[in-house]
């Protein structure tokens, strides 16, 4: 079983969806080979935040996204792979998060899940150093879901 020793089922299981107006949230399939892969939500057009394209952005991520810095909340929480980060640079980080494997009726299935996504149009860009993977359209008080590209 992954999880830290902060939470040892974080990234694991069922994640809250906080979604409605013009809030929806984004779930994409992935195959098992991509498990622990992180993927950066931005909008179309929107470049890498700049500690992305610059390379100082060294987490030391593993698969259950233990991090050795706080994010300013409460301690106990489950995140389920995402994360946002301020950052002294102007400009804001874009929502990441990583592939993991979660329980569903036939036994797992890898994916992606940003809860909280304003509507609009969106690339997917694989950290730290792209491509661009895929785009996709997320509806306000809907959740969208999408597979990986082949």
């Amino acid at each position: 079983m992954g999880g830290t020793s902060e939470n040892p089922y974080a990234g694991q299981g069922p994640v809250l969806l906080d979604i409605g107006g013009d809030v929806g949230a984004l779930v994409v399939v992935m195959p098992a080979e991509t498990d622990g892969l992180e993927v950066e939500l931005r909008p179309v057009g929107a470049t890498a935040t700049a500690a992305h394209r610059l390379g100082d952005h060294d987490h030391h991520h593993d698969h259950d996204h233990h991090h050795d810095h706080h994010h300013g909340h409460d301690d106990g929480h489950d995140h389920h792979g995402e994360h946002e980060h301020g950052h002294d640079d102007a400009s804001a980080a874009y929502p990441h998060v990583g592939v993991v494997a979660r329980p569903d009726g036939d036994g797992v299935v890898h994916s992606l899940v940003y809860p909280s996504v304003t509507e609009g149009e969106y690339e997917l860009y694989v950290l730290p150093d792209g491509p661009v993977a895929m785009t996709a359209s997320v509806a306000g008080g809907q959740v969208t879901r999408n597979r990986w590209p082949a």
